[in-house]
């Protein structure tokens, strides 16, 4: 009977299927200057044609309010601001958070989610952006393929305000 049963419906017996990942990996490097601020950062999907499709996490000082400085800092990451920055109504769910500071961090997406469950198959880049008060700025590109293949990565180094930054593609 288990055996009719486990043919018929699967994913009872089994268990659901897992659903897919998206997994960025961002490293803030430590800087030896004499006046250091936490970067602002922000992390976007572009299609092959440069146009900004939508927000993964913008990174900024959301303790200050509006008028104090919290948001006059994200112009600085220009082509985040050229391309979306400026359309976007901050703080945005799930998506705006604190600054962070020197080490690795790491974010993840499902792929059954938005953005990622509309994409059509074809060719993407993850940006990643940071911009410093009395800093640098700047900005790494990491290919990806969508749908995902089994154990897809990218990986890209910095070599200012960005140590190692990474994107894994699981099914």
């Amino acid at each position: 009977m288990r055996r009719a049963v486990t043919a018929l419906f699967p994913t009872l017996i089994a268990g659901p299927a897992l659903a897919g990942e998206v997994a960025v990996s961002v490293e803030i490097p430590r800087l030896h200057v004499s006046e250091y601020h936490r970067p602002y950062l922000a992390v976007w999907l572009e299609g092959a044609d440069g146009a900004a499709l939508a927000n993964l996490a913008v990174w900024y000082d959301v303790r200050k309010k509006e008028g104090e400085g919290g948001a006059k800092w994200l112009k600085d990451m220009r082509q985040w601001w050229r391309r979306i920055g400026r359309e976007t109504d901050l703080p945005l769910d799930g998506i705006s958070g604190a600054t962070k500071p020197v080490g690795a961090h790491a974010l993840s997406f499902s792929t059954d989610a938005a953005p990622f469950a509309a994409l059509k198959p074809g060719h993407y880049e993850i940006v990643v952006e940071a911009a410093r008060e009395v800093g640098g700025r700047e900005v790494l590109r990491l290919p990806v393929s969508w749908p995902p293949q089994a154990g897809a990565r990218a990986e890209a180094r910095g070599t200012s305000e960005l140590g190692a930054v990474s994107v894994g593609l699981k099914p």
